[in-house]
């Protein structure tokens, strides 16, 4: 897993790091890992043009010593200086001993460059560009774009980005991954992320953000041994769909098979959808999800907002069991809160905004934070969708999933992600990886499924298997 830090841990652990080495050292070490990376983006480098976007402090300073890296390379660089008083005057000087040039901020020097370094403003800045950094920015369009730590405009703790926020296709990022980078607006801003090791691992602590990667998703996804049956593996319960929408039941049941369950209960009410799609299926049509032997239940996709309803998902939530709840569930919650007291078995919400905004408050542009509160005020494991889905634990450790196409966007979409999640519950993972894990599966599933044009939620559940497959082989 990848560890995520706010900027004042990473901050402080500078400051820890560059007490034990020599004056200049750290800023060095960063400046030679973001030439590398530009290296390997251009390819051939002699005759190159780059352009170096500067503004004042250390993260100019970063911009300037990569341009000179470059230029001794032999690829012409121009400096454009946007805080001429303020720019790092060690990186200045050694990028005009390299060769490099400064141009005005108003010279045209930016268009069509090959590579062009966003050094305007580093972890520390907030709000948009300031006017000056916006022209020679909409300049850089159409070259490719790389961004120094954070792309200029956006926060590095919130991912809130500006009207004006440069747009990169790669973010070389120092140290640690910072929470703008990749949640909120900001993750769409910064492009790929490449993330160099600048030696601050032994001062950060411990990250409460994270974010999961193919090997430990595989190393999670349960695995049945020898002795294992269909209750070992896991039983999964579900209570989605109804009359009104068979479909839900429909997708989030076949999920819970695909994504693995030793077996599989259905009580909801759309029992003749269940029995025509999938006969594996132990439909127990009329009775109470409580006197039935499950290790997790999913409650709330398609099942309806009335009376009947909500007795059902008290009935499930009164169980003793790790609970699911999505969609009309969530609903159904912000009507009746008190469903959730005085569980003490783990309890999973899967919202997107609008049904987040039922249970809780937000979520605001700090996407991680309103999830962090939500998830510390219910009690339960927030799973909040989105590009980035975010997963919190009650107790704010976070998981960001960085998996998934903006196509997974369609109706029944997150039915899948529901039985997905159930499955993992049932096997025993603990809820708030589950949840991690469920989501990652789903968007590469998304991600498969979207290989041949706009795909529909079956497309994505029959996307499923395949996507185990493809993570177990890594």
């Amino acid at each position: 897993m990848r560890g995520v830090h706010t900027v004042e841990q990473v901050r402080s652990a500078e400051d820890a790091l560059m007490a034990r080495l020599p004056d200049g050292a750290l800023m060095a070490r960063a400046a030679y890992g973001l030439a590398v990376e530009c290296l390997r983006l251009l390819g051939t480098v002699y005759g190159a043009r780059v352009v170096v976007l500067t503004g004042a402090g250390n993260n100019g300073g970063d911009a300037l010593y990569a341009g000179a890296y470059l230029a001794r390379r032999g690829a012409r660089v121009t400096a454009v200086l946007l805080s001429p008083d303020r720019a790092h005057a060690g990186g200045l000087s050694a990028l005009r001993a390299a060769g490099g040039r400064v141009a005005d901020p108003t010279a045209d020097v930016v268009s069509g460059a090959d590579l062009v370094l966003d050094g305007i403003v580093g972890i520390g800045g907030s709000g948009d560009l300031r006017p000056a950094a916006v022209p020679p920015t909409e300049a850089a369009r159409g070259s490719t774009v790389v961004a120094v730590d954070v792309p200029s405009g956006v926060d590095a703790d919130t991912g809130e980005a500006g009207e004006h926020a440069v747009r990169a296709d790669v973010t070389v990022t120092f140290g640690t991954l910072k929470p703008g980078l990749v949640v909120g607006a900001g993750a769409e801003h910064a492009g790929e992320v490449r993330l160099v090791d600048i030696g601050l691992g032994a001062t950060l602590p411990e990250a409460r953000t994270q974010v999961l990667e193919n090997a430990d998703v595989a190393a999670l996804l349960p695995t049945p041994g020898g002795a294992d049956d269909k209750y070992s593996r896991g039983v999964v319960g579900l209570v989605s769909g109804s009359a009104a929408y068979p479909g839900a039941g429909v997708l989030s049941t076949g999920s819970a098979i695909n994504g693995g369950a030793g077996m599989v209960r259905y009580a909801g009410t759309a029992a003749d959808a269940i029995r025509a799609a999938y006969p594996e299926v132990v439909v127990q049509e009329g009775s109470k999800p409580s006197g039935l032997r499950v290790q997790s239940w999913v409650a709330g996709p398609g099942m309806g907002t009335d009376d009947d309803a909500r007795d059902l998902l008290a009935d499930v939530l009164g169980t003793d069991v790790p609970v699911l709840v999505d969609a009309d569930g969530i609903t159904v919650l912000g009507k009746h809160p008190d469903l959730l007291r005085g569980r003490s078995a783990p309890t999973v919400l899967t919202p997107h905004d609008r049904e987040f905004a039922r249970v809780a408050d937000g979520p605001s542009a700090d996407r991680l934070a309103s999830t962090r509160a939500a998830a510390a005020a219910l009690g339960a494991v927030v799973l909040l969708k989105g590009e980035a889905t975010v997963v919190v634990a009650p107790d704010g450790r976070a998981w960001v999933n960085r998996t998934g196409t903006p196509w997974l966007g369609t109706a029944g979409s997150g039915d899948v992600l529901s039985g997905l999640i159930g499955s993992l519950l049932a096997a025993g993972l603990d809820a708030p990886l589950a949840a991690a894990v469920g989501a990652y599966v789903h968007g590469v599933a998304g991600q498969l499924a979207a290989a041949d044009g706009p795909p529909s939620s079956v497309d994505v559940l029959h996307a499923v298997r395949p996507a185990l497959r493809a993570i177990r082989r890594g």
